[in-house]
């Protein structure tokens, strides 16, 4: 077996763990509130538990320079306090929606997310979308106005989650900071308040960590799940396609779906039709991405690197 095939290898098996984590999700944070963590206590822990995992991983990789050399730059702290403050109303958002049951409802967010990327990647940095991936926006909108009319209501909840995480990721675009020095600038930035909301629940008696072991290890746990997916996601974006990348990734929501079921909430017949219209706009998206790929090889252009991917991944 040459090297190549081999790191190409190391690489899918690190993307399909980094997605499959993210996808299991909705059953960590469920098996929190089952014993009485609250969706902000949640959130809390898996931040402060974050940082050092964070700081282990910016060790880990050599980037403790790049790291020091971002609190040199105003400029960048403030795009990653902004960054921070979005990754933050996302993983508030995904928690609470996970605890109250809506699991289904999110999972249709990040299905939709890619294709709202897409669109900002057009409107705010003029990247050339493909009619393919044109056809999925469209397809991803139909199915939108489908669970609209299903819930009788506005879908809030997938369409916050969906815009948030794509802000995020047009935020981090800009940010000059790779994926590791990212995470950690943003798990600092949010650590602070997080620490103080734990610590005050602690104080007032309402806090959950140390009351059991179980909990106390779930809400610990939080911490290298967030992190180390991010690891793997970074690792496998330097070794595969873009094209598989960006196919691979929706493994997450579709675990995320099947974790809704499992837990036992259920889908109505249009809600259905909603993410059948959302799964056809991405098997859409994922064919644009690949004959583009393939046109590239055919006419001898590089393909750009995916590197870019890994810089907007922070998980769900």
């Amino acid at each position: 077996m040459s090297r190549t095939a081999s790191l190409d290898r190391a690489g899918l098996t690190a993307a399909l763990c980094c997605f499959v984590i993210w996808g299991l999700f909705p059953l960590l944070f469920d098996a929190m509130a089952a014993q009485g963590a609250g969706a902000w206590e949640i959130v809390g822990w898996r931040t402060v538990w974050s940082l050092p995992f964070a700081l282990a991983l910016v060790v880990m990789t050599g980037r403790v320079r790049a790291a020091l050399a971002l609190l040199r730059q105003p400029r960048a702290l403030l795009t990653l306090i902004l960054s921070a403050a979005l990754i933050g109303a996302n993983w508030s958002l995904y928690v609470w929606a996970v605890t109250a049951g809506h699991t289904i409802a999110a999972s249709l967010g990040y299905f939709i997310n890619p294709l709202l990327s897409l669109a900002m990647g057009r409107v705010l940095f003029g990247e050339r979308v493909s009619r393919a991936g044109w056809v999925g926006v469209a397809l991803a909108c139909a199915g939108v106005a489908v669970q609209a009319v299903a819930l009788k209501a506005v879908p809030w909840i997938p369409l916050l989650l969906a815009l948030s995480f794509a802000s995020y990721g047009a935020v981090r675009k800009r940010a000059v900071a790779d994926a590791q020095t990212g995470l950690l600038m943003e798990c600092l930035i949010l650590g602070a308040p997080a620490l103080v909301f734990v610590t005050s629940l602690a104080l007032h008696g309402s806090g959950h960590f140390g009351r059991s072991a179980p909990l106390s290890g779930l809400l610990f746990l939080a911490g290298p799940a967030t992190v180390a997916p991010l690891a793997a996601f970074a690792f496998a974006a330097r070794r595969l396609p873009l094209s598989m990348v960006g196919f691979l990734q929706f493994i997450t929501p579709t675990l995320q779906f099947v974790c809704g079921l499992v837990l036992g909430e259920r889908l109505q017949p249009l809600s259905l039709l909603a993410f059948g219209l959302i799964w056809a706009g991405v098997l859409a998206f994922t064919l644009g991405m690949i004959t583009d790929r393939s046109s590239q090889r055919a006419v001898g252009r590089p393909e750009r690197a995916p590197r870019a991917a890994s810089r907007d991944a922070a998980g769900a």
